[in-house]
């Protein structure tokens, strides 16, 4: 299939969400590869998903960090939304933790981390994620990670942003704040609850609330506090201890102020055999001599 008359797109797509799926194509004009979500309308047309889908859109074009996709374009194809974005080599969190089991603290502390630089650069622009969970952080063969899927991102300047259906709570129940559950109110700290959740799953390998239905893990979320990790570093396991309370002021402030207290952790990172490349790559020698300029600040 060719869309725009430029993207010509594989045939089975690379995975598939809420609002659409994702496949690899190739961009004819400028002869690379690109992804482009579609968006998927089962039911015929629904402009509640056509809002989101646009807002999603006009998200990724404000958020410029190298941590989140690069918007290229965006158009109709056959009355179907699509948007074309950067294609992203490497593999989720997800399956990082599923093929490796529980990952180094090292290593868990570092993808939490670049996670924080990203959403401190979306929460500087109100914007907060609202879905962020293990198959929405990419793990690329640099070992950079990029942070996925603002489909669910809403800018908190404008209370019109806010989409919900009757009966139905948007988000992925494993991951989802005590706040977001009960009022349905999403904040920068229900992010770092979420990025708690995901610390948690790569730090023992499993998710952290777990029950034979949605509504069973949503009462665990707002109630039942989390089991202690065995073997942390003392400060490690306070931190995520704070990342999961209950009220959002009692976590970290900040993103900022979590990705200072995860940096500590991050130092000494073994390879991980079958995920990640062994030759330099050209943006980690970039950032590190960035990194030199501003420390000698």
């Amino acid at each position: 299939m060719v869309i725009g008359d430029r993207y010509e797109l594989d045939d089975l797509p690379l995975g598939q969400g809420g609002m659409g799926a994702v496949y690899a194509g190739h961009d004819r004009h400028l002869d690379r590869r690109v992804a482009v979500k579609l968006l998927r309308l089962p039911s015929g047309p629904d402009q509640e998903l056509e809002r989101r889908f646009l807002r999603e859109a006009r998200i990724l074009a404000r958020l410029e960090h190298p941590g989140a996709p690069v918007l290229y374009d965006f158009g109709t194809h056959e009355q179907r939304l699509y948007q074309v974005m950067q294609f992203i080599e490497g593999v989720t969190v997800a399956d990082v933790v599923h093929e490796h089991g529980p990952l180094p603290v090292s290593w868990a502390a570092a993808i939490a981390a670049q996670a924080c630089a990203v959403l401190s650069a979306a929460h500087a622009l109100a914007i907060c994620h609202r879905d962020l969970k293990p198959t929405n952080l990419m793990l690329c063969p640099d070992g950079s990670v990029k942070v996925l899927d603002f489909g669910l991102a809403m800018l908190r300047e404008s209370d019109a942003t806010t989409f919900t259906r009757i009966g139905q709570i948007m988000g992925t129940p494993a991951y989802m704040a005590p706040e977001q559950i009960q009022h349905g109110v999403a904040e920068p700290r229900s992010d770092l609850y979420a990025l708690g959740c995901v610390l948690h799953e790569m730090l023992t390998g499993r998710q952290l609330f777990t029950g034979p239905t949605d509504y069973v893990v949503f009462e665990k979320q707002v109630r039942e506090h989390p089991p202690r990790v065995p073997g942390l570093p003392e400060p490690l396991a306070a931190l995520l201890a704070q990342l999961l309370e209950k009220k959002p002021d009692d976590r970290p402030a900040d993103a900022g102020e979590l990705y200072e207290r995860l940096d500590p952790f991050a130092v000494d990172l073994p390879m991980l055999p079958g995920f990640l490349a062994t030759a330099p790559s050209p943006g980690r020698m970039y950032a590190r001599m960035v990194g030199r300029v501003l420390s000698e600040r």
